[in-house]
C-alpha cells in the first residue's frame, strides 16, 4: 500500500476542509471543548476504512480494550505509509488546527513548539524518538464502550485531535454517542455527548483547554470516551498530530 504523490490540484479532502465554518469552528471549540465538522469523507470513503480494517497489513497494531481495562471493543493502529484518505486528511486539518492550538497556549502562559506544516512537526516528533504513526480505527459492537481517557503517548502532543463517524448511526449502530468529560476550575465536572454523523468530524481537545477564571484563563483537564454501543456496528477513525513512541 502506497500514499501517490501530491499534485498540485487540491483532493477533494482538502476542499472539504478549506470549505468549513472554522471561525465558527473555533468559537464552538472555545465554548464546548469540541466542534462538529461538515463532511469530510463519503459514504464510499467510510466503506473503504471499514473494509480496510479486516486488513492486517494496513495497520501496525491492534489493542483489545477489555485486556487492559479500557472499555470493551478493540482498536487498530494504521501502519505507515497511511492510507490517501487518512494522510490528506491529516495534512489539511493541522493548519486550520495550528492557529486554534497556538491561541490556546498563549492564553494558558505556554510555548506554541508547533511549526507551520504537519511535516515539519512530524519530523520533531520522530527525532524525539515519537515515529510510530498514530491515526487508528476503532470497532465496536453490542455492548462495547470506551473509558474516559487521554491520547497522549509521548512529551510532545498537539492539543487537537478529530474522530469521524464511519458508520450512520441510527442505521448500522444505536447507542456509541461521543463522550467528552471537562474538569471545570473549583467546580463539577461538565459532560458534552454527540451523536456523530456519518462522514462528520469531531474536532477535539487532546488534553486540556483554557477556560474563563478570576485570574484570566485556567487549563480545564478534559477526557473523553465512547457510551454503550446498543447495537450493530460502530466503526471510527480517529486522527492525531503526534506520533507515538
Amino acid at each position: 500500500m502506497t500514499t501517490p504523490a501530491r499534485t498540485d490540484a487540491p483532493a477533494p479532502y482538502q476542499r472539504r476542509v478549506d470549505g468549513a465554518d472554522w471561525p465558527a469552528i473555533s468559537a464552538e471549540l472555545g465554548d464546548l471543548g469540541c466542534a462538529l465538522t461538515p463532511r469530510l469523507l463519503t459514504a464510499d470513503d467510510a466503506a473503504t476504512l471499514v473494509r480496510l480494517y479486516d486488513r492486517d497489513d494496513a495497520f501496525r497494531s491492534t489493542i483489545t480494550m477489555g485486556r487492559h481495562r479500557f472499555g470493551e471493543g478493540e482498536y487498530r493502529y494504521l501502519a505507515s505509509p497511511l492510507p490517501e484518505a487518512v494522510d490528506e486528511l491529516r495534512h489539511a486539518l493541522y493548519p486550520h488546527l495550528l492557529p486554534i492550538a497556538r491561541d490556546w497556549h498563549a492564553k494558558l502562559g505556554r510555548p506554541a513548539l508547533w511549526p507551520d506544516t504537519l511535516d515539519e512537526w512530524l519530523a520533531m516528533c520522530h527525532e524525539a524518538g515519537q515515529a510510530k504513526p498514530t491515526p487508528l480505527i476503532l470497532k465496536y459492537g453490542p455492548g462495547d464502550w470506551n473509558a474516559l481517557h487521554r491520547d497522549l503517548y509521548g512529551d510532545l502532543v498537539f492539543p487537537l485531535q478529530v474522530v469521524i463517524n464511519l458508520t450512520e448511526p441510527g442505521t448500522d449502530h444505536t447507542g456509541g454517542e461521543f463522550l467528552l468529560v471537562e474538569q471545570r476550575p473549583r467546580a463539577q465536572s461538565r459532560g458534552t455527548a454527540t451523536t456523530l454523523p456519518q462522514g462528520q468530524g469531531l474536532i477535539f481537545t487532546t488534553r486540556d483547554r483554557p477556560v474563563h477564571s478570576q485570574r484570566g484563563f485556567s487549563a480545564a483537564p478534559v477526557r473523553h470516551g465512547v457510551s454503550v454501543v446498543r447495537s450493530g456496528a460502530r466503526y471510527t477513525l480517529g486522527i492525531l498530530f503526534h506520533d507515538a513512541p
